[in-house]
């Protein structure tokens, strides 16, 4: 099942590929991985594809629309992001952040000449001749700029249909919930803020967005890898989890794992429930973590299960109404089964 976003005619599937992973996002992954997972993930139901220049220096970009060109173009959606352009500048050592050289250095731009720029390398990267989804990256410092310039250039290419739809992509909810209220977004991509462990997302932003038929693209579900596989030492939103984050996070665990279900598959059932929410995208660097992540979404998880969380205090009393009332029938909007084996759980 697909759905569109906002009022625009850009389909989503149920489960979206995130792509930093393949443009090694903290380690390396070869590039015959990189095909092999962006493969796997369509087999699996995935048809929209998330990247953006910033992944590795342009080298998410590259690896994705390379691996894209198997299938025709139709079949899938597209989406990347603006507002940093990446400018050659070899310098000694690797990028940092990204397991990449440091051939390019990364420049704040949200001017309308910046949003051209951006997309004519990103089409070039990817190898394609449109883009379905253009989001303003991070504009967290540079909100007016990205509200007053970058925005009107993408209502302009949005109008003149060199792309389909409008986002922006942030890890907050403040500079969203302003551009829904003050613009025409199509849609949000929301990353951590709404998952079993922070559901901030819930006091403004996600009604807005519904009220305003915004849809959300729920990113960042699992926190890093925390709520994926806690234990001592994993990550939460990009660092080391707290000690009251892990406790609340194996609370979790216990729970589902008394009611026969894994963490992971209440992470996504729980991203995925809001009406808002139109999709949930998931950062993959493996076949494996693919077809995990396709074959989570699928479990059925028990009304009980949600029930016991909210009465534990693990859940608001304000989260979505979730459960299966039929514990064998698969979750509306779930991807056409495919075959799965047990997996090494996605990590983003």
């Amino acid at each position: 099942m697909t759905r569109l976003l906002g009022r625009s005619r850009v389909p989503v599937s149920a489960l979206s590929f995130g792509a930093a992973g393949i443009g090694n996002l903290y380690t390396a992954v070869p590039d015959a991985q990189a095909e092999a997972t962006v493969h796997a993930a369509f087999a699996d139901g995935y048809r929209h594809f998330d990247t953006a220049p910033h992944y590795g220096l342009g080298l998410s970009e590259r690896r994705l629309g390379a691996a894209l060109r198997r299938y025709p173009r139709d079949a899938y959606t597209l989406a990347t992001k603006v507002g940093r352009l990446l400018v050659p500048d070899e310098r000694p050592g690797g990028d940092g952040e990204f397991a990449v050289p440091a051939t390019h250095r990364r420049v704040w731009d949200f001017t309308a000449d910046g949003v051209r720029r951006s997309l004519e390398a990103s089409l070039e990267r990817l190898g394609t001749d449109r883009i379905d989804l253009v989001h303003l990256h991070d504009p967290d410092d540079h909100a007016d700029q990205a509200l007053d310039q970058a925005y009107p250039a993408l209502e302009r290419l949005r109008a003149e249909g060199v792309i389909g739809a409008i986002g922006i992509g942030m890890n907050q909810t403040a500079v969203p919930a302003r551009f829904v209220r003050d613009t025409d977004l199509d849609a949000v991509l929301l990353a951590g803020r709404h998952t079993l462990l922070d559901q901030s997302g819930l006091d403004e932003l996600l009604p807005l967005a519904r009220a305003r038929g915004v849809s959300v693209i729920n990113a960042g579900v699992f926190n890093s890898g925390l709520l994926a596989d806690p234990k001592p030492g994993a990550p939460y939103d990009y660092a080391a989890a707290p000690p009251a984050l892990l406790a609340r996070a194996l609370a979790l665990q216990e729970v589902c794992a008394r009611h026969g279900v894994p963490l992971r598959a209440a992470a996504l059932r729980f991203a995925a429930a809001h009406p808002a929410v139109a999709t949930v995208l998931v950062g993959v660097r493996s076949p494996e973590q693919a077809r995990d992540a396709a074959e989570m979404l699928r479990r059925p998880v028990p009304a009980a299960l949600w029930a016991e969380l909210t009465e534990r205090g693990l859940l608001p009393a304000t989260a979505p109404p979730l459960g299966d009332p039929d514990p064998g029938a698969p979750p509306p909007g779930a991807p056409a089964p495919g075959a799965s084996a047990p997996a090494p759980p996605a990590g983003a």
